[in-house]
């Protein structure tokens, strides 16, 4: 499809909408960022700035019922999915208003009422669950899909392999993205792979590969449509491939030496907001005084979420039993 029927068919209200969730992420990454700094929050983070367009583009092109499982990195997927930023940030605090009670923090958030499984942060870990969920939909008739989302390390583990063979095999309603930014923890992809795309070996498993560029989120959306509308239609899975790039370390603690500068700055002159926000003003779809004017708001969203997540109440010993079995019926 081309860029202007693209920006056509999803119309200037969701072209905003995606471009305020980019930024919403971004300014939510920048907060928590200086808040880890000044000592005022618990635990550890893995930050996702830079890669915004990934989640966006993908979730965008999801419905309602439609299921994500995310990684130790799971703030903008979360964000993306439309689990408010108060209770996510609230759940860093360890809060009972948190998205999981206080329970997960940072690297378990979810919220399975709006469709994201709290994350699994085993590397690879949530692979062969979303494809358990993809073989259930398929089996009871429903009309989802399932999307795991993993980074370019996870393509080497096993879970991997294990998961995108059985997927194929039962021909599953399952899209495997993997946001390939390049680096797992600090060791660069180069010295653990020998192929110049993972998505390249979707041809093992007899399944569809797809690559898309992670930092522009009208090619994520695009792709991510047609894989997402190819498992929905009985075309079973794809890997799709996101070209990305984190701005920042592995953990809030990791101050990526390891990058040599000019591949930083090289991959900053993509950033995925900068260049969809030059997109909107050129198409006219926004212009200046809107852009401040959406801006502004998420800084004031974000501003209540601290609070919100601050003032928030702390969990009480006891809660430390409750939430662990769901009643449910099992099939005989």
């Amino acid at each position: 499809m081309t860029r202007q029927d693209l920006l056509k068919k999803l119309g200037n209200k969701k072209l905003t909408d995606m471009f305020e969730r980019m930024f919403e992420i971004r300014t939510f990454e920048e907060k928590i960022q200086f808040l880890f700094l000044e000592g005022k929050m618990p635990g550890t983070i893995h930050q996702y700035i830079g890669m915004e367009a990934c989640a966006v583009g993908v979730c965008s092109a999801l419905k309602e019922g439609d299921i994500i499982g995310s990684t130790h990195r799971p703030h903008g997927h979360a964000i993306a999915r439309g689990i408010p930023s108060r209770e996510i940030m609230a759940e860093l605090y360890g809060k009972t208003t948190g998205c999981c009670k206080g329970k997960g923090g940072s690297m378990h958030i979810g919220d399975i009422k709006k469709g994201m499984l709290p994350a699994i942060a085993i590397v690879g870990g949530n692979i062969p669950v979303v494809m358990g969920m993809a073989l259930a939909f398929k089996l009871k008739g429903e009309d989802r899909v399932a999307v795991s989302f993993f980074g370019d390390g996870a393509s080497n583990e096993g879970a991997f392999h294990e998961a995108l063979n059985m997927a194929s095999v039962y021909e599953v309603p399952a899209v495997f993205v993997c946001e390939n930014n390049l680096y797992g923890a600090s060791t660069s992809i180069k010295k653990v792979l020998k192929i110049e795309n993972i998505a390249d070996r979707a041809s093992s498993y007899g399944m569809q590969g797809m690559i898309a560029d992670g930092m522009d989120v009208l090619d994520v959306y695009d792709k991510a449509s047609k894989v997402v509308g190819d498992a929905r239609s009985g075309k079973g899975p794809t890997l799709l491939e996101l070209k990305t790039f984190r701005y920042c370390g592995h953990s809030r603690r990791d101050p990526s030496n390891y990058i040599p500068k000019e591949e930083k700055q090289s991959w900053k002159k993509k950033d995925p907001i900068l260049n969809f926000e030059r997109v909107l003003l050129e198409e006219k779809i926004i212009d200046k005084s809107g852009i401040k004017e959406l801006k502004d708001k998420i800084d004031k969203k974000i501003e209540e979420a601290i609070e919100f997540a601050q003032n928030g109440p702390e969990p009480k010993p006891e809660d430390t039993y409750s939430d662990f079995y769901v009643n449910m019926e099992v099939p005989r």
